[in-house]
């Protein structure tokens, strides 16, 4: 099973991005299947999640809430991210499936004071610290 966190990382934005272009409106257009992109990923992601939750009028609550907060609202998202969590928890076979519906590719994740991630290529050194050795080439 994917680690739950990566995989709220990735759900999250793409129902964010269904909410910001429906409104509470994603609710009830969450079965439209001729839905494309990030939107459309979005909506078919929150009609999963609502299919299995246990107590759906939490997550219905939490994507109200968001369409009604300013844009990024961290608050909002924040609550958007705990009812997902809640469910991908609850439900690890459907944390599998939901992986699936996205690209594999170069993934990182850093947690800790100072810590570092890079998902991708690295041309260049890497530090952390008050007193990095490193300097400027140039």
């Amino acid at each position: 099973m994917p680690e739950v966190e990566v995989l709220v990382g990735q759900v999250v934005p793409a129902i964010s991005a269904a909410v910001g272009a429906y409104g509470v409106g994603v609710l009830s257009r969450v079965q439209d299947a001729a839905a494309q992109g990030t939107v459309g990923l979005g909506r078919r992601l929150l009609a999963r999640l609502l299919g299995v939750a246990a107590e759906p009028g939490r997550l219905e609550g939490a994507v109200e809430d968001l369409a009604a907060a300013e844009e990024d609202d961290p608050d909002a998202v924040a609550a958007l991210r705990l009812q997902v969590r809640r469910i991908l928890l609850e439900h690890p076979e459907l944390a599998a499936e939901l992986a699936g519906m996205f690209p594999a590719g170069p993934q990182a994740h850093a947690t800790g004071t100072r810590s570092v991630a890079v998902a991708g290529d690295n041309t260049g050194p890497i530090t952390t610290g008050d007193n990095s050795p490193v300097r400027d080439g140039g």
